[in-house]
C-alpha cells in the first residue's frame, strides 16, 4: 500500500512539472512524463525489493545501472549548465530553465552521446526492473523506453531548429543513447 502511495505523491509532482508541456502533444515533454510515470510504476512495483537480496546477479546489474543512471544525469546537467549558455528567456516555453541552451553542446559524455539525460532515465528504467523482474515491470521498462526514444526523436527536430547545420552534423557523429551503438 505505501508503494502505491508513494507512486501517487510522484505522479502528482510529475504531473506539476509537467503541466506545460502537457499541453503540448507534440513537445518532447509531453512524451517525457509518460516515460517518468512508467518509471515510477517500476518504482512502486519494486520498492519492497530494494535491498533484498543484495549480491545476487539481478541486484548487481541494478546497482550498476543505476549508478551509471546518477553518473549519467548529473554529469549532464553540468555540462548543460557549463557549456550551453541557458537563455530563461529563449522561447521554449515547456522547456526548463538548464534545456533553454543557446549554444550546441558537442564535449564531454555529448560527444558521444546526444541524450545523455535520456540515457539515464533509460538505466533507471532498467536498473529499477532488475531489482525484481517481472512481466508487468518489463512491460512497463520497455513502455518507458518507447516513450523516452518518442522524447529523443521529437527533441531532435526542435534541436534542428534551434541549432539547424550544426545539429544536423553533430548527428551525424554521435549515437542517441549508448556510445558507439545507438
Amino acid at each position: 500500500m505505501a508503494e502505491w502511495i508513494l507512486f501517487l505523491c510522484i505522479s502528482l509532482g510529475l504531473l506539476y512539472i509537467s503541466r506545460r508541456a502537457l499541453r503540448l502533444p507534440r513537445s518532447h515533454g509531453f512524451y517525457r512524463f509518460f516515460a517518468w510515470e512508467c518509471i515510477a510504476g517500476l518504482i512502486a512495483l519494486n520498492l519492497s525489493q530494494w535491498f533484498r537480496d543484495p549480491f545476487t546477479w539481478h541486484q548487481l546489474i541494478s546497482w550498476a545501472l543505476l549508478v551509471i543512471s546518477a553518473s549519467l544525469v548529473i554529469g549532464g546537467v553540468r555540462l548543460l549548465r557549463q557549456l550551453g549558455k541557458a537563455d530563461a528567456g529563449r522561447d521554449s516555453a515547456p522547456n526548463y530553465t538548464f534545456e533553454k541552451t543557446t549554444h550546441l553542446v558537442t564535449s564531454g559524455m555529448y560527444q558521444y552521446i546526444r541524450h545523455p539525460l535520456y540515457s539515464s532515465l533509460l538505466c533507471l528504467a532498467w536498473g529499477v526492473l532488475f531489482k525484481r523482474i517481472s512481466l508487468p515491470g518489463l512491460l512497463l521498462a520497455l513502455a518507458a523506453t518507447a516513450f523516452l526514444v518518442a522524447t529523443a526523436r521529437i527533441e531532435e527536430d526542435e534541436n534542428l531548429v534551434t541549432f539547424g547545420e550544426a545539429y544536423r552534423i553533430y548527428r551525424q557523429h554521435s549515437k542517441m543513447f549508448i556510445p558507439y551503438v545507438f
